[in-house]
Parts: structure tokens; C-alpha cells; sequence
């Protein structure tokens, strides 16, 4: 939860802190497992992932991603963090 509130770069601080505040419990091993490796890629990488700027290398087009990708497409979302 702390690494998820805390990456550094506040637009993915607010996206990874509220998935991580609804989802984490819901999340099985091989998603926190994925969830773990994109808390490891560049913060500027994953915002464009994110966006849809850039493309989403194979290795992190995953569920997880995609129910972060989610999160940030709600009308009118409220971020926790």
C-alpha cells in the first residue's frame, strides 16, 4: 500500500494509491505479482502507458494494468490517497 501511495510522481501516486485503497485485497498472487513489477517501472512509463500515449510493452499488458488503465477512464473519479 505504501509503495503504491508513494512512487514519487503525484498523477501516479493518486492513480496507484486509489487502486491499491479499492482493489488490493481483491488482487491473487500473479496480479500482485504484476502489480509489483509495473511499482518497479519508471513513473514517466507507466503515466504514458496510462494516458494511451505510448503503448503498453507486452510484459506489463496485463489484467492489472488494465484495471488501472480503468481507473483512470471513470467520469468523475475521486482519488484517494
Amino acid at each position: 500500500m505504501f509503495r503504491c501511495q508513494r512512487r514519487g510522481f503525484k498523477e501516479v501516486d493518486l492513480i496507484f494509491g486509489t487502486f491499491a485503497a479499492h482493489q488490493i485485497d481483491t488482487l491473487g498472487e500473479q496480479e500482485l505479482d504484476d502489480l509489483d513489477a509495473l511499482l518497479k517501472a519508471p513513473d514517466q512509463d507507466v503515466f504514458t502507458w496510462l494516458k494511451g500515449e505510448v503503448a503498453v510493452p507486452p510484459a506489463f499488458d496485463t489484467s492489472t494494468f488494465r484495471r488501472l488503465q480503468a481507473l483512470c477512464s471513470r467520469k468523475d473519479p475521486t482519488w484517494t490517497v
